[in-house]
């Protein structure tokens, strides 16, 4: 298979709020939008693309048209003490998980965005204890998960 793309589309009534969400606060662009479908692509030289669909259009098969549920979005970042200042003092944003480090290799928070899909802001950080272990392949290591 050769592979040209690579995105989750995330099924919500939200539509319209998930996406100024993504747009103000995680500097998406919209590339496609109807009343049904919102896509998005945050420019840079990895471009990241995202897409917001209403679980209610008919392109949905039949038994599927539900909102997501369980989903859970990494945003590996630079800094995740400066997205907890920005995100949770400067813009407001509830934590569901407060900002902290894991022995596992990785100092994160979590907030839910309107649809309710959490996301995960990471910094990569070193393992410790049993953890160092458990990274495998040339990529161990901080960065690995």
């Amino acid at each position: 298979m050769r592979l040209t793309s690579f995105y989750p589309v995330i099924a919500t009534t939200r539509l319209q709020e998930s996406r100024d969400f993504y747009i103000r606060l995680l500097g998406f662009e919209t590339t496609f939008e109807a009343d049904w479908y919102v896509s998005l692509r945050r420019p840079g030289p990895v471009p990241y693309e995202l897409a917001l669909l209403d679980p209610t259009h008919p392109t949905v098969p039949a038994g599927y048209g539900k909102p997501v549920q369980g989903l859970l979005l990494n945003f590996e970042v630079a800094d995740v003490d400066a997205e907890w200042e920005r995100l949770v003092h400067g813009e407001g944003l509830t934590p569901v998980l407060e900002l902290r480090s894991e022995d596992f290799g990785q100092r994160h928070f979590i907030v839910a965005d309107p649809s309710g899909v959490l996301i995960d802001f990471i910094t990569p950080i070193e393992p410790i204890g049993e953890f160092v272990q458990q990274y495998v392949g040339a990529g161990a290591g901080v960065g690995a998960l």
